[in-house]
């Protein structure tokens, strides 16, 4: 049975926000290394930088009529995130989806398959990650599900995460872990900009991480020439 869920918990704004102020490298790192969706998905224009909450999307291959539908379920600060069942290459969202999704102050779209209109999604400045970019249309036949956990590029997104998405790709946040993850990524920023001081400064990495020890305990020898033979 195909099911639209119309209530769904959203993480907490002020939390989604903080996540919006940093890298998506900072967050993966920042929550363990875990939740990055995979490398297949890139934005569409450079220099994009959201976070949103998930409204999730599961579409039959060739098909994106589910899309329509869960644009009604869509709020201020969404993120749309769309998954196929099956591997699918055709060109899902275009100009005019955007156009709706973004009245509906959709920040963005995640989908693991393909997106077209690339041109004029790019001068709309509207964010969208896709497995490729594609001119192959789409019909309108068969249902899918909308607001239900799903797996997108080999992770699993519930409605109301955060996802975060940059130049280097897209990670997905639980929506109960949001606020501690937003606090361990400032904590991490907060680091590296010290680090980046002593770098500045003239010192070598070796000697900020105290890698220096660990490299001689793992069997680093140094030796001033090779031997002769």
């Amino acid at each position: 049975m195909a099911v639209v869920v119309r209530t769904i918990q959203r993480a907490d704004r002020a939390a989604t926000d903080a996540l919006a102020r940093h890298g998506v490298a900072t967050i993966h790192e920042a929550q363990g290394r875990t939740g990055l969706l995979a490398p297949r998905l890139r934005p569409i224009w450079p220099g994009a930088h959201v976070a949103g909450t998930a409204v999730t999307v599961s579409l039959p291959p060739g098909d994106n009529w589910m899309l329509h539908v869960a644009v009604e379920q869509c709020q201020q600060g969404d993120l749309l995130v769309a998954a196929p069942t099956s591997r699918s290459e055709a060109g899902y969202l275009g100009e005019l989806l955007a156009t709706a999704l973004r009245q509906r102050g959709v920040r963005g779209v995640v989908i693991d398959a393909g997106c077209r209109d690339v041109a004029e999604l790019t001068r709309m400045r509207f964010p969208v990650w896709s497995r490729c970019v594609s001119a192959a249309g789409t019909v309108k036949e068969t249902l899918g599900d909308v607001n239900r956990p799903l797996v997108c590029a080999g992770q699993l997104v519930r409605p109301g995460d955060v996802i975060v998405a940059d130049d280097d790709g897209v990670v997905v946040v639980p929506r109960r872990d949001a606020a501690e993850v937003a606090a361990a990524a400032s904590a991490r920023e907060r680091s590296e900009a010290a680090n980046r001081a002593r770098y500045q400064a003239g010192e070598l990495s070796l000697d900020v991480y105290g890698m220096r020890e660990r490299l001689e305990q793992k069997g680093l020898e140094y030796v001033d020439k090779e031997a002769d033979d």
